[in-house]
Formats: C-alpha cells, sequence, structure tokens
C-alpha cells in the first residue's frame, strides 16, 4: 500500500475541507433544531463531485473511487459529521445502481443521483430487525407486470429527502428468498412515515417508509430476482461500512482538534492544562484512536480499489472507529471539564454524533461475528 497521495487526492482533500468549512457551519445549529438535512446544499456537492465520486463517468460521476470517497467523507465530517452520514448513504444507492443496475437504470436513475438534484435512499431495516436480513417482513409478489410491495421500513436514513429509493423485499424462501427494487417516492402505494429525533447526526434525516399495496413496474428489479440478499450485503460491506468509517473518522479529527484546542487555551495553576500530564495522557489516546482509525479506513479504501475483497476489513475499521470516535469524545469532555458538557462546545455534540455511528451500518455485534470468523479461520 502506497501512504502518498496523489496530487488529485491532496487537491481533492483540500477543497473538500475549503468548502466545509466555509458552508457549513452556518447550516449546523438549525440542523441541530430541526434535524433536517439541508437540501439546498446538494447541488453544490454535485456540483463539486461529491455525488459522484465512485460512480463512473458515463454517467456523470468523477470515478476517483473508494479511498477518494473516505477522504471526502472524512473532511466533512470533521467539520459537521451529519452530513457525510447522508452521504454516505447517498453513495450506497449510487453504488448499489452501478454495480446491479441495468443500463436503462442506470441512464435513468444515476445522472440526477451524481447532480444533487434528490438524495438516495437504500432501505434493508425492517422493524423486526436489521441485522436479521433474512428475517425481514416487507414482501414483495409480482402480478403481471407490476411487483405489489407490502410492509414497513425503519431507521432509514434520507428517508424524507429522496425520490429514488433502493429496497429489499421478500419475495420467496430462504437466502434466495430477497430481492431489490428501485422505488420512486411518487409511486402508488410508497408512504412516508414518521421522521426519528436522534440524540445525535441531528441534520442526517432519519425516518420510516411504507409500503401499501405499492405499485413497482417489473423492469424496476434491481438485478436478478432471488439476488437482494447480495444486494444488501455487498452493499453494506463495500460502501456502507467504509462510509460509516470516515464519519468516525471525522469525529475522531473534530475531537483532537477541540480537545487540543482546550487544553492550550485553558488555563490553570498558573499554565495551560496542555502541561498537565493527566492531560496528555487524555490528548495521546485520543491522538491514538485517531490515528489507527485513519490507517484503518484508508487501507479499506485501498483495498476496494484494488478490486480486493474487504468483508473483515471493512467490519474491523467501521467497528474500531464508531467506537473509538464515543471513546475519544467521552475523554475530551473529561478534558474539558464542566465546560464540555455546556452546548456552547462543540464536544457535546460529537459525543452524541459518536454514539449514533455505532449501531448504524450495521451493529458492533454483528461486525465482530464477521471478525470471529476471521480469527478462526486463521487457526486453519
Amino acid at each position: 500500500m502506497d501512504f502518498a497521495f496523489s496530487d488529485r487526492e491532496e487537491l481533492l482533500r483540500k477543497s473538500v475541507r475549503e468548502w466545509a468549512e466555509q458552508e457549513l457551519p452556518p447550516r449546523m445549529e438549525e440542523m441541530e433544531e430541526t434535524g433536517e438535512f439541508p437540501m439546498d446544499l446538494m447541488p453544490a456537492m454535485g456540483r463539486m463531485g461529491f455525488c459522484g465520486v465512485i460512480t463512473p463517468k458515463q454517467y456523470g460521476g468523477t470515478e476517483m473511487g473508494n479511498l477518494a470517497r473516505i477522504l471526502v467523507l472524512e473532511e466533512l465530517g470533521t467539520v459537521c459529521p451529519a452530513i457525510p452520514m447522508a452521504m454516505q448513504v447517498h453513495h450506497m444507492c449510487t453504488y448499489a445502481l452501478v454495480t446491479n443496475g441495468s443500463e436503462a437504470q442506470k441512464e435513468k436513475y444515476l445522472p440526477p443521483l451524481v447532480k444533487g438534484e434528490t438524495m438516495g435512499v437504500v432501505a434493508v431495516t425492517d422493524p423486526s430487525g436489521g441485522s436479521d436480513v433474512a428475517g425481514m417482513q416487507t414482501s414483495a409478489e409480482k402480478k403481471g407486470d407490476t411487483w405489489i410491495l407490502n410492509g414497513r421500513k425503519c431507521f432509514i436514513t434520507n428517508s424524507h429527502h429522496s425520490d429514488i429509493w433502493v429496497v429489499i423485499a421478500k419475495t420467496g424462501e430462504g437466502r434466495k428468498g430477497l430481492s431489490a427494487f428501485i422505488v420512486e417516492k411518487d409511486f402508488p402505494g410508497a408512504v412516508l412515515g414518521r421522521k426519528e429525533h436522534k440524540v445525535g447526526l441531528r441534520g442526517a434525516n432519519t425516518g420510516e417508509m411504507a409500503f401499501q399495496d405499492c405499485e413497482v413496474p417489473a423492469e424496476n428489479l434491481l438485478g436478478e430476482e432471488g439476488a437482494g440478499m447480495g444486494v444488501a450485503l455487498s452493499d453494506i460491506t463495500n460502501c456502507g461500512r467504509p462510509g460509516m468509517t470516515a464519519v468516525g473518522l471525522g469525529i475522531l479529527n473534530a475531537v483532537l482538534k477541540e480537545a487540543a484546542k482546550f487544553a492550550n487555551e485553558r488555563t490553570l495553576y498558573g499554565k495551560p492544562i496542555a502541561r498537565l500530564q493527566s492531560i496528555q495522557n487524555h490528548l495521546a489516546e485520543i491522538y491514538q484512536d485517531r490515528e489507527l482509525a485513519r490507517l484503518a479506513a484508508y487501507r479499506v479504501g485501498w483495498m476496494l480499489d484494488q478490486g480486493m475483497r474487504v468483508d473483515t476489513e471493512s467490519a474491523l475499521a467501521k467497528s474500531f472507529a464508531c467506537e473509538a470516535a464515543a471513546r475519544s469524545a467521552r475523554k475530551a469532555i473529561e478534558l474539558h471539564g464542566s465546560y464540555g458538557i455546556m452546548n456552547e462546545y462543540a464536544v457535546q455534540r460529537l459525543l452524541r454524533d459518536a454514539i449514533v455511528t455505532i449501531p448504524a451500518g450495521g451493529t458492533a455485534e454483528i461486525a465482530k461475528l464477521v471478525m470471529s470468523r476471521a480469527a478462526l479461520a486463521a487457526a486453519s
């Protein structure tokens, strides 16, 4: 692995950082209050190439790749983690279309997603439980040239801001009993449910989607009938978990920045608290978490760009980065003392944001299950 970024990647990182620092802070208070994503920023992010970073050029994307995607999400997350949370789910939608869509589907749906004219959604989780994909109750039955969907999806990021939904539904029994569909929000029977009020990542809209005899044209089957499990697992492994890793990494960058700034400015006993060994220990541990998360994130991005499998690596990176973000944010609050629990200081928001990343994109327990299989295989 080459640890030196190309000139293009360095320029991308710099441009994302400058854009985020200029555009996002003025929106963050409203995002915290309303829980809504600032949709007016989407066209600008489309023009900047954020929306289509892993989409082929023939559909309007930049095709820069997975490591570039990690950099984009990391830099956005260093300023406002809710933005890359929404963006990484948007990427999951484009990834599912690129890897499974027909040429007609790609030509129809990818350009508006890449331009930021709408947001993308991937809806896998049923109220019965997101980890039990095979046990979902949302179903689809074919009648003539139409699929009829019934059921409900919950905890879906971008739910209320998207026109294009990739939905996994039950079409049979067993592992090959799931199929994927492209649902437009205006299809008859597609209904938006409640909006959730999360403790963190407030600006990444999350809500329910319902299907009441929802009519989906037969040509909107994504991939083959019975291939839905593969669509879902590939999307989560190759796009969702790396994306969540980058969100966690962005939070860690912000946590380290806020903690070091406060330690240098806060004076006790006639000197900055940065000179106290206990404070230095906190800073060292936060720095350690950030650097290890960065290595894990970049490795996954690089491996994906080489066409390598990342089943275990993406689970490891996501689990570590998100747990580390929460752990380090708590240390930063302790470093701030009573200031750390005041709304005026960013560290309390960063802890709330970090906590939300832990179950998103696959729970920590599922990640450990994936890693345990690799551990057991190592002994054979």
